[in-house]
């Protein structure tokens, strides 16, 4: 029977797969509705109660898509709605975040060199803050100072930044900038859940009761799935950044992060303003290119300076994987076929910065990596890439007898 890991990997995997897969789906069908309702036309004959109209083709047909501001006189028979894409792709990623930060915490969510915790501690800080996130974003929205739309996302962009500071000094900064991330994602996702679907509900309830609906739902409603549009391309990046060292592993991260969201407005509102029929603004890239070289800079000029970790400090899961029997042997392995590259100054050539970030030249960090280093060279060939050096079938039995015999799998 698998053991435990593989099992995990392979949950993980499948977990992953279905995120990006509904993403993709929320992702694309919030960009087509955005651009469908700013590419609305007015038209002499349009029905009652109809604010503008588009025709598009696709697919060898053509479409006649009308927009109702409130809602039509007839409710139609068959109402399509567009909720599950959210819903699963949020859930999908709290799935995501669980698995990999929360079961794998002392691992990869909690640097003890930044805030030692214990792993309740980290975990109810991910779970309060992500929480949080969304009540104090939905008062300041409900309150007067959300009534003005400008003044609104200018204060929400603050409070990113703040979190962005914020994860950085509680977390490692791979785990930062993902939870910055879900943090984000919950508050669009919680838009959806929260506000936009509700306010829907209400205009059916009142057209099935024969009531004329308030046209005050669709307008709160238009300004959560603004704030959606605006912030889903920061999140996309944020949600990959942990495959790129130099954006979660600089000194800087948090304001790398923070650029981020501002090249997400950029980005936007050039496609925005030329679905709206407000021409090309081509400066919106020149801004997008700047801001992209400032994060550049930034990941290069401000290396994220830490003292090495002892084995002494490691929490009890890890440190077990240092009093095997056979641990020097492991180490001496690992360190002779992967610290060419795994290093903080990598000997390979083409090399700049330890892949992913991993480190693998103390006894620490090869016990951090346990797992990785099972999966990826104990019982799959994946490291060292293309055999690039050498490692023979003994070598690799060692490192997966070693794993078994610590975890008992």
């Amino acid at each position: 029977m698998l053991e435990l890991a593989v099992w995990g990997a392979w949950a993980e995997f499948a977990i992953r797969w279905l995120h990006v897969v509904t993403a993709i789906a929320w992702i694309g069908s919030s960009f087509y509705f955005i651009a469908l309702d700013l590419g609305l036309r007015k038209s002499p004959d349009l029905p009652k109660g109809a604010y503008g109209e588009e025709w598009q083709v696709h697919g060898g047909g053509f479409y006649h898509i009308q927009k109702y501001l409130v809602a039509p006189d007839r409710l139609p028979e068959h109402l399509i709605w567009h909720k599950w894409q959210s819903y699963v792709t949020w859930l999908s990623g709290f799935a995501l975040l669980a698995l990999v930060y929360y079961v794998g915490a002392e691992f990869y969510l909690i640097d003890a060199a930044t805030m030692d915790l214990a792993v309740w501690q980290a975990i109810t800080i991910s779970i309060a803050s992500l929480a949080l996130g969304w009540v104090i974003y939905d008062r300041l929205c409900k309150s007067r100072f959300g009534e003005d739309n400008t003044r609104l996302m200018m204060l929400l962009f603050v409070l990113l930044v703040i979190m962005s500071w914020g994860y950085t000094q509680v977390f490692t900064g791979r785990a930062a900038l993902l939870h910055l991330g879900a943090f984000t994602a919950t508050i669009m996702s919680a838009n959806v859940f929260m506000i936009i679907i509700p306010n829907q509900k209400i205009v059916v309830a009142d057209l099935r009761a024969g009531r004329t609906p308030d046209a005050k739902y669709g307008k709160i409603a238009k300004q959560r799935s603004t704030h959606n549009n605006y912030l889903t391309l920061p999140v996309i990046f944020l949600m990959l950044s942990n495959h790129y060292p130099l954006a979660f592993a600089s000194e800087y991260n948090w304001l790398i992060a923070g650029l981020v969201f501002l090249m997400g407005v950029t980005i936007r509102h050039f496609f925005n303003t030329m679905h709206m029929g407000g021409g090309y603004k081509w400066w919106t890239w020149g801004a997008t290119t700047a801001l992209f070289v400032a994060i550049i800079l930034l990941s290069s000029v401000g290396q994220a300076v830490r003292e090495d970790e002892d084995i002494a400090s490691l929490p009890p899961s890890v440190a077990r994987f240092t009093q095997d029997a056979q641990f020097e042997d492991v180490y001496w392995t690992v360190v002779g076929h992967c610290s060419m590259c795994h290093a903080d100054d990598p000997v390979w050539p083409g090399l700049h910065w330890a892949p992913k970030g991993i480190k693998l030249e103390t006894e620490a960090q090869v016990a951090r990596a346990a797992q990785t280093i099972y999966l990826q060279s104990g019982i799959s060939h994946a490291m060292p890439p293309g055999d690039t050096v050498l490692m023979d079938a003994q070598a690799r039995d060692e490192i997966a007898d070693w794993y078994r015999r610590v975890t008992g799998s």
